[in-house]
């Protein structure tokens, strides 16, 4: 776990500023500048974007990692990555025909809410090719067992790109045109920038031979780009829903409060740029045990990480909103929490999802994806008439608990192992028993300070029932160094 745990730390970090910059933008310039209107409508335009990018990619980013570590030869190789990237190419030359054929057909039924969407609705495909492609050379990067830098690209570079247009925006250097020009010319340098630093690390010899798995390969790649397009359907479908059931202010409202919960997931994107790649391995060398070990101190480290940032942003949500002074955003304040139980839940399956992708089980993906989408859509327009935004993070919660039961059952039945044990309920008690005790505490100071306070409690705290609880191996050696070194000292 050594190369794990060293990309990890380096991935974290970049995860971490991203998270930082992504708050600032989020719920400071977005809101001060753009307003709650504007702020909508961009979110609104990337998220119609990821739902374009999986018809665009067909899964092919996804079919380097399964199928790299089986190619022997550098040319199985070298074929693998040539029809990774013609396959996009292709396809997206035939969207951008449909585009330009349908193009009012197209903008008549994006727009039917806000016309502003129909103006700007060339974002959609432009985002969703350069992400695309992103995806293909970044995964190649992530078969290199290097995932620092693209990792990077993809967390921190967007987030960055952002907050120099928002600037530039705020002191009149861009009008709202302008700003979404940038974006999309932001876009196309990362791009540019992911397939240099790819070739120097890797420099193929470009094939138009198709491989020798083309058949597997091209089945594989068909039902991802199915699970991925339901999806991205999950992911975005409730923001969509809610700029045509409501209004786009909603939307802006609503990302704030799911970009807060999110948070709660930054230890696992951090772990799963590089765990992926290693897991394709071990089922590829039928290596059970070293699957078992990946699968559970996965499990028991996210589970510790994301559940200390679940009471950090929960037990801090009141204070935080009142301090960055977000007028109307408050409403969005019980999405917040509702969020984030199903984020935690997530985050304690461990590589769960990364065996099932990368295993022969993989066509439960698509059925799983399906069966999310169908529920995301019908529970969103249900529940977002009913409840408004809470509506909708209800759905999504539910969606979550659902479908990660399901896959729970499937890696038990297959593999017979979960990512369950003594520790994860132990671990469970921890957080629930502070969330518990630090809720019913008050702090009667300015919104920052009670924040600070309560947060360096919550960590103390935290880290004193996992140390003595034994929570995890790679925390408890963690902390086995700090204290011993300071007794040393």
């Amino acid at each position: 776990m050594g190369i794990i745990a060293k990309q990890s730390f380096f991935n974290s970090i970049t995860i971490a500023l991203a998270f930082l910059i992504g708050a600032f933008n989020t719920v400071f310039l977005y809101p001060t500048y753009m307003g709650s209107e504007f702020q909508g409508l961009i979110v609104a335009l990337l998220a119609l974007s990821n739902l374009v990018q999986p018809f665009v990619s067909f899964g092919v980013q996804h079919a380097l990692i399964k199928f790299y570590s089986t190619c022997k030869t550098k040319e199985e190789r070298d074929r693998l990555l040539s029809l990774s990237i013609t396959l996009p190419l292709i396809i997206f030359a035939i969207i951008i025909l449909l585009s330009v054929t349908f193009q009012n057909e197209i903008i008549a039924f994006i727009a039917s809410k806000n016309e502003a969407i129909g103006k700007y609705a060339f974002l959609i495909v432009a985002v969703a090719f350069s992400t695309a492609m992103f995806e293909v050379f970044y995964n190649w990067l992530r078969i290199q067992l290097h995932s620092v830098y693209g990792n990077f690209l993809k967390e921190f570079y967007p987030r960055a790109l952002i907050f120099t247009l928002l600037l530039l925006y705020a002191f009149g250097g861009l009008d709202l045109s302008g700003f979404i020009y940038a974006l999309i010319i932001g876009y196309y340098l990362r791009l540019v920038l992911v397939i240099s630093y790819s070739l120097i690390k890797y420099t193929p010899k470009f094939s138009f031979k198709l491989p020798q798995q083309f058949k597997p390969i091209f089945r594989y790649s068909l039902l991802i780009f199915m699970s991925g397009t339901a999806a991205s359907l999950i992911l975005d479908i409730d923001k969509s829903m809610i700029s045509n059931v409501l209004t786009v202010d909603n939307v802006a409202y609503y990302s704030v409060a799911v970009f807060i919960a999110s948070v709660i997931e930054f230890p696992g994107r951090a772990m799963f740029q590089i765990i992926s790649p290693l897991v394709a391995q071990a089922l590829n060398n039928n290596d059970e045990e070293r699957l078992l070990l990946l699968l559970n101190k996965s499990a028991n480290n996210l589970l510790l990480g994301s559940g200390l940032l679940f009471l950090l942003i929960n037990l801090n949500l009141i204070d935080f909103y009142q301090w960055v002074n977000l007028d109307g955003y408050a409403k969005a304040l019980d999405v917040v929490l509702i969020i984030s139980f199903g984020k935690l839940f997530s985050m304690s399956m461990g590589c769960l999802n990364n065996i099932i992708t990368n295993s022969k089980y993989y066509q439960y993906v698509f059925w799983f994806s399906s069966a999310s989408a169908i529920l995301a859509v019908v529970l969103n327009l249900y529940f977002i008439q009913l409840y408004g935004i809470i509506g909708a993070a209800y759905a999504t919660l539910i969606v979550i608990v659902v479908i990660n039961l399901l896959k729970i059952m499937l890696v038990q039945i297959a593999f017979k192992m979960n990512p369950f044990g003594k520790k994860t309920i132990l671990t469970l008690i921890a957080i629930f028993g502070l969330y518990g005790i630090f809720s019913n505490f008050s702090i009667d100071f300015s919104p920052l300070v009670s924040l600070l306070i309560r947060s360096l409690l919550i960590v103390i705290a935290f880290s004193f029932v996992t140390y003595f609880l034994r929570l995890t191996d790679d925390f408890q050696g963690f902390l086995t160094n700090l204290f011993t070194s300071r007794k040393k000292s």
